[in-house]
Protein backbone atom coordinates (compact mmCIF):
# COMPACT_ATOMS: atom_id res chain seq x y z
CA UNK A 1 0.00 0.00 0.00
CA UNK A 2 1.42 3.59 -0.73
CA UNK A 3 1.46 5.97 2.13
CA UNK A 4 -0.69 8.39 1.83
CA UNK A 5 -1.41 11.80 4.38
CA UNK A 6 -4.82 9.59 5.86
CA UNK A 7 -1.97 7.09 6.77
CA UNK A 8 0.36 9.11 8.12
CA UNK A 9 -1.95 11.31 9.93
CA UNK A 10 -3.21 7.98 11.43
CA UNK A 11 0.31 7.06 12.84
CA UNK A 12 1.25 10.96 13.25
CA UNK A 13 -1.51 12.74 16.09
CA UNK A 14 1.48 14.34 17.96
CA UNK A 15 3.63 15.13 15.19
CA UNK A 16 5.59 11.84 15.95
CA UNK A 17 5.31 8.51 15.45
CA UNK A 18 5.58 7.12 19.03
CA UNK A 19 6.75 3.71 18.94
CA UNK A 20 6.11 1.27 22.49
CA UNK A 21 9.23 -0.74 22.94
CA UNK A 22 9.43 -3.52 25.49
CA UNK A 23 13.01 -4.46 27.10
CA UNK A 24 11.52 -6.99 28.93
CA UNK A 25 11.98 -9.50 26.07
CA UNK A 26 15.63 -9.25 25.13
CA UNK A 27 15.72 -11.14 21.98
CA UNK A 28 13.93 -7.85 20.73
CA UNK A 29 15.06 -4.96 22.67
CA UNK A 30 17.43 -4.31 25.18
CA UNK A 31 19.98 -1.09 26.09
CA UNK A 32 23.38 -0.34 24.97
CA UNK A 33 26.63 0.42 26.65
CA UNK A 34 24.97 3.91 26.86
CA UNK A 35 21.62 2.91 28.29
CA UNK A 36 20.18 4.01 25.37
CA UNK A 37 17.68 1.19 23.70
CA UNK A 38 18.63 -1.52 20.83
CA UNK A 39 17.71 -4.19 19.05
CA UNK A 40 15.26 -5.60 16.38
CA UNK A 41 12.47 -3.98 17.35
CA UNK A 42 13.73 -0.72 17.61
CA UNK A 43 15.61 -0.64 14.39
CA UNK A 44 12.31 -1.82 12.73
CA UNK A 45 10.93 1.70 14.51
CA UNK A 46 13.49 3.51 13.07
CA UNK A 47 12.75 1.98 9.41
CA UNK A 48 9.12 2.41 10.10
CA UNK A 49 9.79 6.47 10.81
CA UNK A 50 11.68 6.54 7.49
CA UNK A 51 8.92 5.18 5.43
CA UNK A 52 6.46 8.03 7.06
CA UNK A 53 8.85 10.59 7.06
CA UNK A 54 8.44 11.28 10.60
CA UNK A 55 10.49 12.06 13.75
CA UNK A 56 10.62 8.79 15.54
CA UNK A 57 9.96 8.45 19.50
CA UNK A 58 10.83 5.80 21.41
CA UNK A 59 8.68 5.02 24.51
CA UNK A 60 10.37 2.41 26.73
CA UNK A 61 8.70 0.15 28.79
CA UNK A 62 10.18 -2.93 30.99
CA UNK A 63 7.28 -5.53 30.90
CA UNK A 64 5.16 -6.59 27.66
CA UNK A 65 1.99 -5.75 29.65
CA UNK A 66 2.74 -2.43 29.91
CA UNK A 67 3.71 -2.32 26.29
CA UNK A 68 0.42 -3.06 25.15
CA UNK A 69 -1.19 -0.99 27.48
CA UNK A 70 0.44 2.42 26.40
CA UNK A 71 -0.33 1.30 22.61
CA UNK A 72 -4.23 0.42 23.70
CA UNK A 73 -4.33 3.91 25.61
CA UNK A 74 -2.83 5.66 22.96
CA UNK A 75 -0.10 7.00 24.76
CA UNK A 76 2.30 5.18 21.84
CA UNK A 77 1.22 4.88 17.77
CA UNK A 78 2.62 1.46 17.09
CA UNK A 79 4.39 -1.03 19.04
CA UNK A 80 5.82 -4.99 19.20
CA UNK A 81 3.67 -7.96 20.92
CA UNK A 82 3.34 -11.28 20.82
CA UNK A 83 0.04 -12.00 18.65
CA UNK A 84 -2.62 -12.67 21.39
CA UNK A 85 -6.51 -13.04 20.67
CA UNK A 86 -7.48 -11.16 24.51
CA UNK A 87 -4.43 -8.02 22.76
CA UNK A 88 -6.61 -8.36 19.46
CA UNK A 89 -9.40 -7.72 20.99
CA UNK A 90 -7.99 -3.55 20.34
CA UNK A 91 -5.21 -3.87 18.34
CA UNK A 92 -4.31 -4.33 14.91
CA UNK A 93 -1.88 -6.80 14.79
CA UNK A 94 0.39 -7.49 11.17
CA UNK A 95 1.26 -11.08 10.88
CA UNK A 96 4.66 -12.51 12.57
CA UNK A 97 8.26 -11.05 11.32
CA UNK A 98 9.97 -13.34 14.51
CA UNK A 99 9.06 -16.55 15.41
CA UNK A 100 10.33 -17.29 19.20
CA UNK A 101 9.74 -20.26 21.77
CA UNK A 102 8.74 -20.35 24.97
CA UNK A 103 10.03 -22.89 27.60
CA UNK A 104 9.44 -24.56 31.13
CA UNK A 105 12.71 -24.31 33.19
CA UNK A 106 12.70 -26.32 36.32
CA UNK A 107 15.25 -27.01 39.35
CA UNK A 108 17.75 -29.98 38.27
CA UNK A 109 16.25 -32.11 41.40
CA UNK A 110 12.85 -31.77 40.43
CA UNK A 111 10.90 -34.68 39.35
CA UNK A 112 8.77 -33.11 36.31
CA UNK A 113 10.89 -34.20 32.95
CA UNK A 114 7.93 -33.46 30.29
CA UNK A 115 6.00 -30.69 29.44
CA UNK A 116 3.01 -32.91 30.32
CA UNK A 117 3.46 -33.13 33.52
CA UNK A 118 3.36 -29.48 34.57
CA UNK A 119 -0.53 -29.11 34.56
CA UNK A 120 -0.82 -30.42 38.00
CA UNK A 121 -2.79 -28.92 41.24
CA UNK A 122 1.07 -29.49 43.30
CA UNK A 123 2.71 -27.15 40.38
CA UNK A 124 2.99 -23.28 40.76
CA UNK A 125 4.14 -22.11 37.21
CA UNK A 126 5.76 -18.16 36.75
CA UNK A 127 5.49 -16.74 33.96
CA UNK A 128 6.10 -12.52 33.55
CA UNK A 129 2.47 -10.55 34.21
CA UNK A 130 1.05 -9.85 31.43
CA UNK A 131 3.35 -11.59 28.72
CA UNK A 132 2.92 -13.87 25.93
CA UNK A 133 2.85 -17.01 27.82
CA UNK A 134 0.97 -15.57 31.06
CA UNK A 135 -2.08 -14.77 28.55
CA UNK A 136 -1.40 -18.55 26.78
CA UNK A 137 -0.82 -20.16 29.92
CA UNK A 138 -3.63 -18.85 31.22
CA UNK A 139 -5.81 -19.78 28.92
CA UNK A 140 -4.50 -23.66 28.30
CA UNK A 141 -3.20 -24.84 32.38
CA UNK A 142 -6.46 -26.42 33.56
CA UNK A 143 -4.75 -27.38 37.19
CA UNK A 144 -0.97 -25.48 37.89
CA UNK A 145 -1.61 -22.07 39.89
CA UNK A 146 -0.03 -19.52 38.05
CA UNK A 147 2.27 -16.77 39.86
CA UNK A 148 3.32 -13.51 38.23
CA UNK A 149 6.73 -11.98 38.06
CA UNK A 150 6.56 -8.26 37.67
CA UNK A 151 8.43 -9.08 34.44
CA UNK A 152 9.84 -11.62 32.02
CA UNK A 153 13.18 -10.45 32.85
CA UNK A 154 12.68 -11.18 36.56
CA UNK A 155 10.92 -14.65 35.88
CA UNK A 156 13.64 -17.06 37.58
CA UNK A 157 14.35 -14.59 40.17
CA UNK A 158 10.75 -14.98 41.58
CA UNK A 159 10.36 -18.16 40.83
CA UNK A 160 13.43 -19.14 43.10
CA UNK A 161 12.18 -16.77 45.79
CA UNK A 162 9.32 -18.62 45.88
CA UNK A 163 10.41 -21.86 46.05
CA UNK A 164 7.79 -22.72 43.04
CA UNK A 165 7.98 -25.80 40.91
CA UNK A 166 8.40 -24.03 36.78
CA UNK A 167 9.20 -21.22 35.43
CA UNK A 168 7.85 -20.14 31.86
CA UNK A 169 9.24 -17.66 29.44
CA UNK A 170 11.48 -16.96 26.16
CA UNK A 171 13.63 -20.22 25.72
CA UNK A 172 17.10 -18.09 25.41
CA UNK A 173 16.56 -15.62 28.19
CA UNK A 174 15.66 -19.06 30.57
CA UNK A 175 19.15 -20.57 29.39
CA UNK A 176 20.61 -17.75 30.04
CA UNK A 177 20.00 -16.76 33.42
CA UNK A 178 20.05 -21.21 34.15
CA UNK A 179 23.50 -20.60 33.17
CA UNK A 180 24.42 -17.76 35.49
CA UNK A 181 22.92 -19.34 38.28
CA UNK A 182 23.56 -23.35 38.59
CA UNK A 183 21.42 -26.13 39.21
CA UNK A 184 18.52 -25.36 36.74
CA UNK A 185 17.49 -27.36 33.10
CA UNK A 186 14.76 -27.00 31.13
CA UNK A 187 12.05 -29.08 30.08
CA UNK A 188 12.00 -31.52 26.90
CA UNK A 189 10.67 -29.33 24.29
CA UNK A 190 8.81 -26.18 23.83
CA UNK A 191 5.41 -25.49 25.23
CA UNK A 192 4.52 -22.74 22.12
CA UNK A 193 5.97 -20.61 19.83
CA UNK A 194 5.65 -16.76 20.30
CA UNK A 195 4.96 -15.32 17.11
CA UNK A 196 5.88 -11.79 17.56
CA UNK A 197 4.51 -8.80 15.34
CA UNK A 198 3.73 -5.16 15.28
CA UNK A 199 0.57 -3.81 16.20
CA UNK A 200 -1.32 -0.17 15.97
CA UNK A 201 -4.71 0.57 17.71
CA UNK A 202 -7.80 -0.42 15.90
CA UNK A 203 -9.21 3.06 16.09
CA UNK A 204 -6.44 4.04 13.39
CA UNK A 205 -8.17 2.52 10.93
CA UNK A 206 -8.11 -0.44 8.45
CA UNK A 207 -5.49 1.58 5.93
CA UNK A 208 -2.71 2.30 8.65
CA UNK A 209 -2.84 -1.52 9.69
CA UNK A 210 -2.88 -2.81 6.21
CA UNK A 211 0.42 -0.36 5.80
CA UNK A 212 2.12 -1.28 8.93
CA UNK A 213 1.54 -5.12 7.92
CA UNK A 214 2.61 -4.31 4.27
CA UNK A 215 5.81 -2.86 5.64
CA UNK A 216 6.56 -6.01 7.87
CA UNK A 217 6.32 -8.32 5.13
CA UNK A 218 8.33 -6.13 3.11
CA UNK A 219 11.08 -6.01 6.02
CA UNK A 220 10.81 -9.54 6.20
CA UNK A 221 10.92 -10.37 2.65
CA UNK A 222 13.92 -7.61 1.95
CA UNK A 223 16.18 -9.49 4.97
CA UNK A 224 16.17 -6.85 7.32
CA UNK A 225 14.57 -8.69 10.16
CA UNK A 226 17.30 -11.30 9.22
CA UNK A 227 20.09 -9.00 9.20
CA UNK A 228 18.64 -7.25 12.06
CA UNK A 229 18.82 -10.66 14.64
CA UNK A 230 22.11 -11.41 12.73
CA UNK A 231 23.64 -7.75 13.94
CA UNK A 232 22.40 -8.30 17.64
CA UNK A 233 23.46 -11.67 17.55
CA UNK A 234 20.43 -13.22 18.45
CA UNK A 235 20.20 -16.95 18.18
CA UNK A 236 17.45 -19.00 19.00
CA UNK A 237 14.84 -17.05 17.34
CA UNK A 238 13.94 -17.09 13.32
CA UNK A 239 12.45 -15.02 10.69
CA UNK A 240 8.63 -15.67 10.57
CA UNK A 241 7.59 -17.32 7.19
CA UNK A 242 5.84 -14.33 4.59
CA UNK A 243 2.54 -14.36 4.07
CA UNK A 244 0.47 -13.76 1.41
CA UNK A 245 -2.17 -11.67 3.13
Amino acid sequence: MNLNSTIRSAFTPTGKVRASINLGNPILASKDADGAPCGVSVDLARAFAETLGAALELVVFDAAGKSVEAVVAEQADFGFFAIDPVRGEQIAFTDAYVLIEGYYLVKDQSPLKTNAEVDAAANRVVVGKGSAYDLYLTRTLQHATILRAPTSPTVVSYFLDEGAEVAAGVKQQLEHDAALRGGLRLLDERFMVIRQAMGTPKSRGDEAAAYLTGFVETMKANGFVADALKRHHINGASVAPATSR
